[in-house]
């Protein structure tokens, strides 16, 4: 069976700093463009940040960059986010999801998808 478990989440004040870890089952990793995806009530979900090994590319929001860093470790089979210098605008549960996009940014090519985790960043 085809799992992304993701872990991490919590409630810190805004400066503070998270990391996300999302743990795959089921599938090599290495083969995928796998990442995070954060959903804030009322808002669309966005792209966060994505990284593919076969190609070394890796994707960061406007609103994230300099701040969030994404990795990946393929033999544990992990993708994490670093996320640092917080703010409130960052509270939003954050999903992982993998798939096989040609451009790291088309979005709706990501069909495996984690449970979400909850990110509160208050002020």
């Amino acid at each position: 069976e085809v799992q992304l478990q993701a872990s991490g989440g919590g409630s810190v004040q805004a400066g503070g700093s998270l990391r996300l870890s999302c743990a795959a089952s089921g599938l090599v990793i290495d083969d995928f463009a796998i990442g995070w995806f954060r959903q804030a009530p009322g808002k669309e979900r966005e792209g966060v940040s994505v990284i593919r090994s076969v190609d070394g590319t890796s994707y960061y929001g406007d609103s994230v960059k300099g701040r969030f860093t994404v990795s990946r470790d393929n033999a544990k089979r992990t993708v994490d986010l670093q996320m640092n210098n917080l703010k409130p605008e960052d509270t939003a549960v954050y999903y992982c999801a993998a798939g096989y996009p040609r451009l790291l940014t088309d979005w709706d090519l990501y069909d495996i998808w984690g449970q979400g985790t909850q990110v509160t960043v208050s002020s």
